[in-house]
């Protein structure tokens, strides 16, 4: 379960991230939407890890992206190479003030600007076992629900069907 800030009603932000981290994560989403990808941001993972973002697209394909906003954000990160455990493919996403020299050739690669993002290199396939991939998508499916029970609570007010 995701921490919530206390100074913030939003269910679904958690307060962990930089205004910068944000920006990235905001402008990577709506590619990853227009893209036809399902997205949850600060999903846990079963190795004790929190995947910055974890996609789900149409034919299944389960796609994580950890957000790095300077390069010292990603020299002090040694964490990454795990979550290939948990996705078919693995990208790193930042902004235009980070060399993008610095990110690893074997994972794809996303630039944000806040307002959307482009795809600079696309991430090899490593396709998980089927016994993980039925883990990470069931964690992926709870998670999304917990999260739209809770954004429909403190709304204040049910959802209707207009509202989807």
């Amino acid at each position: 379960m995701t921490i919530l800030s206390v100074y913030n009603n939003n269910p679904l932000i958690d307060g962990r991230q930089s205004d910068r981290a944000m920006m990235v994560r905001r402008g990577t989403q709506i590619l990853l939407h227009e893209m036809r990808h399902a997205v949850l941001p600060e999903l846990p993972l079963a190795s004790g890890r929190r995947a910055d973002l974890i996609t789900l697209s149409e034919k299944g394909e389960v796609w994580i992206i950890e957000i790095k906003t300077s390069i010292e954000d990603f020299r002090v990160d040694r964490k990454w190479p795990e979550y290939r455990l948990h996705c078919d493919r693995l990208f790193f996403a930042t902004h235009q003030d980070v060399p993008l020299e610095i990110f690893p050739e074997e994972c794809g690669l996303f630039l944000s600007d806040g307002y959307g993002a482009h795809m600079i290199r696309e991430a090899p396939e490593h396709r998980m076992a089927p016994a993980t991939r039925k883990s990470v998508t069931l964690n992926f499916s709870r998670a999304a629900a917990q999260r739209l029970m809770m954004a429909e609570w403190s709304n204040g007010k049910p959802f209707t069907v207009d509202d989807v």
